[in-house]
């Protein structure tokens, strides 16, 4: 994973003297994510700028990657998983240049797109990607994002009307006028001009779900088969391990393959085949306490860390200038992980496997216990799929990408995601009638997995990952932003942020200091309103009035609206 920049729409005959220097400037501004090498294209009607990050291919693979003729130009943060397979497949002879999973991506336009389907290209893709590509010969560009925006891209306008795209919104904030989010699933072609959405599933309707069943073996084989394509690496890495389901899921599968190489199709040898895992928390920690009991019975070599509050309290202006939001939730939970990170980094390790995406396919915030029926669990999870983007997908992304760390994040899958969401939802409701384990979310899941993890781990129930590195986290968080805030500002609120208004002093303390780096109306605009987990959902508050009350977006406090509503 990288960081690209690009422009476009240039005018014939433009000065391109000016251009390079300010497109090499501006990309410098996210080069965190790609500290390795940098690479530019300039071409009279696009410039194009990478600064890469090596994983796959680490001594070659340098972008932006170029066809043989020199007409193709394309700049890629991203993996493509299924990239060996697609070149196997291609009906099109294609002379690669290099050995980047990437370089696959010209081949299938070359193939097909350049003439075909451009969506039909992209949904042969199963990986994470952001990308542009510059077709000289037509004069053409294509700028697209994986289906569920797990890579993050910006887009706007100069004073020129020039195009501009590029990974962090920290390299166009102070340049276009109307930057935003590049949308999820979707690509836009220059000869078209407006993003088409190409990620269209059936499962996305409930009625094409309705009595689909499927197995626990059908839905654990293809969680395993998306943790092993996703070990595709050239250079060390690891597992994050908070101790809760899904991360320990992760880690169960990778321990499985991690001694073969992935990338010879597990015949030789893995380069790395200890298993590191890694965990963070304040002294005391539910997460720690967990993560060591999982990585004992995984085998895994671990590495739990501590940190203070006032360690975390001092990088909280780091943080939201790295992660780009002022949602309460994420950035609590952007901390520990940003400073994580930095430990990982330290310790040589590039690539981490996480446990973003499960709670969201599977129904794992508390709220979902009071879902009236499978139709509307369901649309739930559609509804929070379309969100991840902005909110947890971003927090994993660019807290760990701040120190040249990869996440990458299974449960998201393209293959496994059409596994479990086309499963009846009802198989995925919390059972409080059958009671036992039954009575707890994502049973479905756990049942799947029997034998895989200790009880305690298996069945362990959601906490929020804020939560779990120790609760005085959040509490110092609070009673710190009382302090920093006034109740003057508070009443003065809207007139500042008319904007989602801050509604506690914590969500103005974290406002000021995103204004500080991303001023104007456009930055804000580019982070949904309101809280970003369960208190905030119209189907919550449909659900159980109670959580339209909640003004704490902690699991903890979710937790706590959840049990009063059961009383």
């Amino acid at each position: 994973m990288c960081s690209i920049l690009g422009l476009f729409d240039l005018r014939p005959g433009a000065d391109l003297r000016p251009l390079r220097p300010l497109a090499l400037s501006l990309s410098a501004r996210q080069r965190h994510r790609g500290p390795d090498w940098s690479g530019v294209s300039v071409e009279p009607r696009a410039i194009l700028v990478h600064e890469r990050l090596a994983i796959v291919d680490p001594t070659g693979g340098s972008q932006p990657l170029r066809s043989s003729d020199g007409e193709l130009a394309l700049a890629v943060n991203g993996e493509i998983y299924n990239h060996r397979e697609l070149e196997q497949r291609l009906a099109r002879p294609y002379e690669f240049q290099t050995k980047s999973d990437c370089e696959v991506i010209n081949a299938l336009y070359r193939e097909g797109g350049e003439h075909g389907d451009l969506g039909e290209l992209l949904n042969r893709l199963n990986g994470i990607f952001a990308f542009a590509l510059w077709d000289a010969a037509r004069g053409r560009y294509l700028i697209a994002r994986d289906p569920i925006g797990v890579c993050p891209l910006y887009w706007g306008h100069d004073a020129d009307g020039r195009l501009w795209v590029a990974s962090e919104m920290k390299a166009l904030a102070r340049l276009c006028d109307d930057v935003s989010p590049f949308p999820a699933g979707h690509y836009y072609d220059s000869e078209v001009g407006a993003p088409v959405k190409y990620y269209q599933r059936p499962w996305r309707d409930y009625d094409a779900t309705r009595g689909v069943e499927v197995s626990r073996q059908e839905l654990r084989e293809a969680f395993e088969r998306a943790v092993h394509r996703q070990m595709m690496s050239d250079v060390p890495y690891g597992v994050l391990l908070s101790g809760g389901l899904d991360s320990s899921l992760v880690a169960a599968c990778a321990a499985r393959f991690a001694r073969r190489r992935v990338e010879e199709d597990d015949q030789a040898e893995a380069w790395w085949p200890r298993l590191h895992s890694f965990a963070i928390g304040l002294e005391g920690s539910p997460d720690l306490a967990a993560a060591e009991i999982a990585a004992q019975a995984l085998g895994t070599v671990h590495h739990g860390f501590t940190y203070t509050f006032e360690e975390g309290l001092d990088v909280l202006p780091d943080v939201i200038q790295h992660i780009e939001t002022y949602d309460v939730t994420t950035i609590r939970a952007s901390t520990p992980m940003f400073l994580l990170a930095r430990r990982i980094k330290a310790m040589g390790v590039k690539m981490v496997l996480s446990g973003e995406g499960s709670d969201e396919i599977f129904g794992g915030y508390l709220y979902f216990h009071k879902a009236p029926n499978a139709r509307e669990f369901h649309e739930e999870l559609v509804r929070k799929l379309d969100a991840l983007h902005s909110f947890d997908c971003l927090r994993a992304n660019k807290s760990m990408m701040a120190w040249g760390v990869e996440p990458r994040v299974p449960f998201l899958d393209v293959e496994f995601l059409d596994v479990a969401m086309r499963m009846d939802a009802q198989a995925k409701m919390v059972d409080h009638a059958a009671g036992g384990k039954r009575g707890i979310e994502k049973a479905v899941l756990r049942e799947a997995f029997e034998g895989y993890l200790p009880d305690s781990i298996l069945w362990r129930q959601k906490e929020q990952f804020s939560d779990g590195v120790g609760y005085g986290w959040i509490d110092g968080l609070k009673a710190h932003a009382e302090a920093q805030v006034s109740d003057r500002d508070m009443a003065t609120a809207v007139g500042r942020f008319p904007i989602n208004t801050p509604q506690t002093k914590e969500a103005y303390f974290y406002r000021s200091l995103f204004e500080r780096h991303f001023p104007g109306a456009a930055c804000a605009e580019t982070v949904p309103g309101g809280k970003s987990i369960a208190c905030s959902s119209p189907a919550a508050i449909a659900w159980d009035a109670s959580f339209a009350n909640a003004a704490d977006p902690s699991g903890r406090a979710v937790a706590g609206v959840h049990q009063a509503a059961l009383v």
